[in-house]
């Protein structure tokens, strides 16, 4: 490891980038679901998959089937790939503003473009809120408008920082461990486990995040 950062390079010693296999590797066992007897687990991700889609049905209104397979199918790779990154040697892509970027912003400007063509008087009346002073009206607007602007930035940094944060604590906490006495391992064995309980937590609150802040822009426009 040549500094702190290089787990989170995508680049490899060979011509091509093979840590970006790891977010497409789950799509080989997809097919295998559909020629197997229904297991516990796909019976638990069903159940999931079906409290994603009446939270996001309340937020999205009622003709909402296609919308909220959209965000479930979001939640889904972006839970995938977190929990990926937890296991040693495996980039974790979804910590990279590259793959975070790439599911934000296309959604977002979708919005937009939604938005503004059909529901141009709805869109601007979002810019002033209810009750606002007409001496703060222009204020308003630039400050409604900049962040609206910032808000596929702020979906694909969120992601990104929290899975960096955890993942940078258990690699200096790890780093350490060569270090310190055999008196103290054990504690540093605790901590880690402790840490790695917490990261699986963030995996999961963090794609469910994106996914209803992605749900809830969309709402919007309609």
């Amino acid at each position: 490891m040549t500094n702190l950062f290089s787990s989170f390079d995508p680049s490899t010693s060979t011509s091509i980038s093979l840590n970006w296999i790891s977010t497409t590797v789950g799509i080989i066992a997809v097919p295998v679901l559909y020629w197997l007897v229904p297991s516990r687990f796909m019976a638990l991700w069903k159940t999931i998959t079906f409290v994603l889609h009446k939270e996001f049905k309340t937020l999205l209104g009622p003709f909402s089937l296609g919308s909220s397979l959209i965000f479930i199918s979001l939640f889904t790779i972006i839970v995938y790939n977190n929990f990926l990154g937890l296991f040693p040697y495996i980039f974790t892509s979804t910590s990279h503003l590259t793959l975070t970027l790439t599911l934000a912003l296309p959604l977002w400007v979708s919005f937009m473009i939604f938005g503004w063509i059909n529901n141009t008087t709805h869109m601007l009346a979002h810019l002033v809120p209810q009750g606002t002073p007409p001496v703060l009206m222009p204020f308003m607007v630039c400050i409604e408008t900049i962040s609206n602007l910032i808000r596929p930035g702020t979906l694909a940094v969120r992601l990104a920082a929290n899975m960096i944060a955890g993942h940078l604590l258990l690699t200096l906490l790890g780093n350490t461990g060569s270090l310190i006495s055999t008196k103290i391992f054990p504690i540093l064995i605790i901590t880690q486990i402790a840490l790695l309980v917490l990261e699986s937590a963030v995996a999961i609150i963090q794609s469910y995040v994106f996914a209803v802040l992605s749900t809830l822009y969309s709402s919007e426009v309609t």
